[in-house]
């Protein structure tokens, strides 16, 4: 496995939250290129200075706010699936993931895609995305193998791969939605649903 870009310095909990929270309101506002230590500084409240000394780059930054908001969706999900005790609400629980990354905070979209757009020419950045992911998955199959010793599914493939297709779908329509905001897409969301049903149980 290849190591992933190092963490930052430890840093005090609500000042490290500030400096992520302005990171991704700007990367949201101006894209990553525009969002330099200066505007960060500033809207977090702290100095340039701290915000070099703790993350070094303003790839390193990126990098944090992407784990930070994967944290948090992870635990969601988590917590959604493990109240879940039929497979309509396993997958009420996945869409209820992917809304909140449709309809939520417009920086996280940014931050991911842009990180996306970077790996290409990043290999530290390239790295980390491809960790974040495997624990996303990791996290799923896990959630879904303790649904099927429960008896609550009956997945038509291993975890893994189960957990990767879902993905696969919720991804894939994100970025349609996301690009398209006028999109009338309820047929579309109504057969990926029926999709991720089969996946999940006969």
């Amino acid at each position: 496995m290849e190591a992933s870009v190092a963490a930052p310095r430890r840093l005090d909990g609500d000042k490290a939250q500030r400096i992520i929270e302005a990171m991704r309101s700007s990367v949201g506002e101006r894209g990553a290129a525009a969002s330099t230590f200066d505007h960060v500084a500033r809207e977090a409240g702290v100095s340039r200075g701290l915000l070099h000394y703790y993350f070094g780059s303003k790839e390193q930054l990126l990098i944090e706010v992407v784990r930070h908001d994967c944290e948090v969706r992870i635990q969601a999900m988590d917590e959604r699936i493990a109240r879940a005790g039929t497979v309509d609400q396993i997958v009420e629980a996945l869409v209820a993931s992917l809304q909140e990354f449709i309809e939520g905070e417009p920086g996280s979209q940014a931050v991911i895609y842009e990180m996306l757009s970077a790996s290409r020419r990043s290999e530290d950045i390239r790295a980390e995305l491809a960790e974040l992911y495997r624990r996303w998955r990791a996290h799923l199959a896990e959630s879904l193998r303790a649904k099927e010793r429960e008896g609550v599914v009956h997945l038509q493939g291993d975890p893994e791969s189960v957990a990767s297709m879902l993905f696969a779908l919720g991804d894939g329509f994100g970025i349609q939605v996301v690009s398209d905001p006028d999109w009338d897409h309820e047929a579309a969301f109504g057969l990926g649903i029926m999709i991720a049903r089969r996946l999940l149980g006969p």
